[in-house]
């Protein structure tokens, strides 16, 4: 089959691999039909995620037609459809009865791996280094599912797969995101970021009652996708300072919750700052970059919280603790408990209330994926979203 491959920083390349075939009884095999480019793929894509190898199957947001199952399972049948989360689980262990899927204590194969660099191992995770399982991902022609019992969304309606596509990662991951906020009817939320899971915050924040959406980010299009889909208003962090101008419209108290949807690349207006943290990470003294998220501890108020959906790889000394403490803020963070939240939102999708689509701007054959990749690293052509055809 084709499926692309990493082979090194900003280095992906369509391959010709061996087909996946049933390895354990819980497994299926999947047609792909739809896959997602998701924000945290490029963290790999600029090297920014340690234990990838040369080869690694890339991709965590697929949807398609299952082929074939193992004998265990017994919920999906060959020729039906289904959205496939990125996160593995499986729904046995002391986290999965919690419904804390992505910390599953099973699914990575490579636990003592992430134990060393993280303290405890999360669950495993498509196409996300062999730190996280070694998984390949679904930007291929098939993809294996492992425990195909507990992950694996049947579509059962004639809804598009760009209606519901998303629901194998962002749209759920921006809900959780607004949901660890705590949101109280009226408050005031700020999202840092307007890329597809800071739009997905946007939107779930409204969902969840949310009295004004504030979104931050200095691309164009992005920030005219949060205006218009999202009904927030914005802040250009490049013409505008992003601490005065909040405190200014929350009339000196800070926004109420705070999502960092940017992650480990965020990127501050300090040339100096910048330049430094290029050294650092060059020598592996620094490997997140934590901007957005300093900004959004400082900017938020007091005794309110800050929710971290964007991916973070490394260590930062760049985290202002003390204002945090002193300002009694709350924070929640992790990987998204998929199965928790994708058959709730398939029925949000079903009667109406959100059409996740809108956040798709580019749709290629897989063989253009690479430049795809690069097209959405370097923000060109209006690119916020895009989904591949394999």
């Amino acid at each position: 089959m084709k499926a692309l491959c990493w082979h090194g920083k900003s280095d992906v390349r369509v391959d010709s691999v061996p087909d996946p075939k049933i390895e354990q009884p819980r497994d299926a095999i999947i047609k792909i039909t739809s896959s997602g480019i998701c924000g945290s793929d490029l963290h790999l894509f600029n090297g920014f995620m340690p234990t990838m190898e040369s080869g690694d199957i890339l991709g965590h947001e697929p949807m398609g037609e299952v082929v074939e199952v193992g004998p265990a399972v017994k919920n999906l049948k060959s020729g039906d459809r289904v959205v496939v989360p990125f996160t593995i689980a499986c729904g046995d262990c002391y986290f999965c009865k919690k419904q804390l899927y992505s910390c599953c204590d099973t699914s990575n194969p490579n636990a003592e791996m992430a134990r060393k660099a993280m303290g405890h191992s999360p669950s495993g995770l498509f196409g996300f280094s062999h730190m996280l399982g070694g998984f390949p991902g679904g930007q291929a022609e098939y993809l294996r599912v492992p425990f195909a019992d507990v992950g694996p969304l049947k579509i059962e309606s004639d809804l598009a797969d760009e209606q519901v596509l998303f629901l194998s990662d962002i749209f759920p991951t921006g809900y959780m995101a607004a949901e660890n906020c705590d949101i109280e009817k009226g408050d005031t939320v700020a999202v840092w970021g307007c890329g597809p899971v800071a739009q997905f915050a946007i939107q779930s924040a409204w969902l969840l009652g949310a009295g004004r959406v504030i979104a931050i980010d200095c691309v164009p299009e992005r920030l005219e996708m949060a205006a218009k889909h999202g009904k927030a208003e914005t802040i250009n962090f490049e013409k505008q300072d992003v601490y005065e101008q909040l405190q200014e419209m929350t009339k000196g108290r800070g926004p109420d919750r705070c999502i960092d949807a940017v992650g480990c690349e965020s990127h501050g207006t300090s040339a100096l700052k910048d330049a430094v943290e290029k050294v650092k990470s060059s020598v592996h003294l620094n490997a997140d970059h934590t901007y957005s998220l300093a900004q959004a501890i400082m900017c938020c108020r007091k005794g309110g919280t800050v929710s971290v959906p964007g991916a973070y790889a490394g260590t930062s000394d760049a985290i202002p603790m003390g204002a945090f403490m002193n300002k009694g803020l709350t924070m929640k963070s992790g990987q998204t408990h998929m199965q928790r939240y994708m058959k709730p939102l398939l029925k949000k999708i079903e009667s109406g209330e959100i059409d996740p689509s809108f956040v798709i701007t580019h749709r290629v054959r897989l063989a253009d994926a690479p430049k795809a990749y690069e097209k959405f690293r370097d923000k060109e052509d209006g690119c916020i979203k895009v989904v591949l055809k394999p």
